[in-house]
């Protein structure tokens, strides 16, 4: 069994427990990690809080040094890595390289950058504001993108002179061990990362709570956040909040349609559907409606779903038989609210490993369960409209608000329709992510933003010096 990583030092957990680590795609254990206690939990923010006055007092310059120097080792040993998350999360091999895992990489290369360049004072009148670091943060990260959700959160807190206590996913948590080892090679101070494994209920939960922690960040499901809030809120600590979606992805009559389908298919599939911000519900004109439906299920049709280490795989297996079987109860839900099953369903396309067909849903109306709830999985409804006025209405009416997307003839009125959209980040005719541009989501899809500048801000405090 791995151990954990406090105050500088690999350490053995306080609990016998272990975790046991599957390979989603064989149904195999691969690997054992502790499953963290509250002694550890303890020992980690102690470690941090004794790390933080000094760190934070380190030139900026020099914490983006040794962030620089983490991000080129995260380069180096991106192949390593990028097989790690293909075996312990099932993505294919391809999209575990190029963004589970280069994509951190170059995030937490901007982050060396801002530690040094980011404004840290300001005049207003005859005050001095300065800005600090808050102090020690718990990050508590997903599984659906295990290396880039923690580089999202540890690397603005490190740049900005927080110390840090990291619990990962314990269902996919081997590329945070590769993180920790890193850090250690370049020679972080002790105590300024910690990364304590476990489950949610018991490590998650000892973290939000705790006195000494200043600032919680959690990606995950919107329950879980709420739980992660109430609990931060006994102590007035900074929560940031990276939940649910489901975002929809409006095509308007005078958009490429085709294009816009191939696109959104693939959006909405990537990861095998396992992404917060997956474009899940498409909203087409209604006299386009069958052809778009149409064109979806051809496009679903090329995807094929199989073993990550498979060149030709573009779907790989869910993460867990949980996840995988969540899924199937919401395709069978969706059938049984009267929509119609047009691509994929409920029939295993292996024997061994946690996979699901990509599917596709017609006749799908606003307010069906498969409409409203996010279900992570590789899952399309489509839905018709009637005018511009009711697709934006059916895009804002759901409780989520963190992605979505808007096709149309020109960028001007993509724009327009867009800026209606109650979401935190939106395609304009297909653009590509940002890692520099905010990240987050509005109503109860978050609370804070990621990435860039604005990801940076979330780990500082204000102060005021009248002078």
């Amino acid at each position: 069994m791995r151990q954990l990583y406090i105050g500088g030092s690999w350490t053995a957990s306080a609990s016998d427990d272990p975790i046991e680590v599957v390979n989603p795609a064989t149904e195999e254990i691969i690997d054992r990690v502790p499953a963290g206690s509250p002694d550890d939990v303890e020992a980690a923010v102690a470690a941090a809080g004794k790390a933080f006055p000094a760190w934070s007092r380190t030139a900026p310059g020099e914490r983006g040094k040794l962030l620089a120097q983490a991000a080129d080792l995260l380069k180096q040993r991106a192949d390593e890595i990028a097989k790690t998350i293909a075996t312990d999360m099932g993505a294919p091999l391809g999209f575990a390289l190029k963004v589970q895992t280069l994509m951190p990489a170059a995030v937490l290369a901007s982050y060396a950058d801002l530690a040094e360049s980011h404004p840290r004072e300001s005049r207003v009148g005859n005050s001095l504001v300065v800005k600090e670091p808050i102090g020690v943060v718990a990050a508590i990260t997903p599984w659906n993108y295990p290396l880039h959700q923690i580089v999202c959160k540890v690397a603005p807190a490190l740049a900005a002179g927080c110390t840090v206590v990291l619990k990962p996913s314990e269902v996919a948590p081997l590329a945070a061990y590769a993180l920790a080892e890193i850090f250690d090679e370049v020679g972080l101070p002790p105590g300024v990362f910690n990364l304590v494994s476990g489950r949610g209920p018991v490590v998650g939960e000892a973290m939000a709570a705790h006195p000494g922690v200043d600032m919680v960040s959690f990606t995950g499901s919107t329950a879980a956040g709420r739980r992660v809030a109430a609990l931060a809120a006994e102590t007035v600590k900074r929560v940031a909040l990276e939940l649910g979606g489901k975002s929809a992805n409006i095509i308007l009559p005078d958009a490429d349609l085709p294009l816009a389908v191939k696109v959104g298919v693939a959006n909405c599939f990537v990861n095998a559907g396992q992404t917060c911000s997956a474009w899940s519900r498409m909203i087409v004109q209604r006299d386009q409606y069958d052809e778009a439906v149409h064109l979806a299920v051809e496009a679903a049709r090329g995807y094929r779903v199989g073993d990550p280490f498979d060149g030709s795989t573009k779907i790989g297996p869910l993460v867990s038989a949980t996840q995988r079987d969540r899924v199937i109860r919401y395709v069978n839900r969706g059938q049984e609210e009267g929509a119609r099953l047009v691509a994929g369903g409920t029939e295993r396309p292996h024997e061994r490993g946690y996979y699901v067909e990509p599917t596709v849903f017609a006749a799908v109306e606003p307010g069906m369960t498969i409409e409203q709830e996010e279900i992570f999985g590789p899952v399309l409804s489509l839905i018709p409209y009637t005018n511009e006025d009711k697709a934006v209405e059916i895009a804002n009416d759901t409780k989520y608000g963190l992605a979505g997307a808007v096709w149309a003839g020109t960028e001007e009125h993509a724009v327009a329709v867009a800026r209606r959209l109650r979401t935190g980040q939106v395609s304009i005719n297909g653009g590509r992510f940002n890692p520099l541009a905010p990240f987050g989501g509005y109503k109860q899809s978050g609370v804070g933003r990621e990435l860039g500048e604005h990801g940076m801000e979330e780990y500082l405090e204000v102060k005021s010096l009248q002078l």
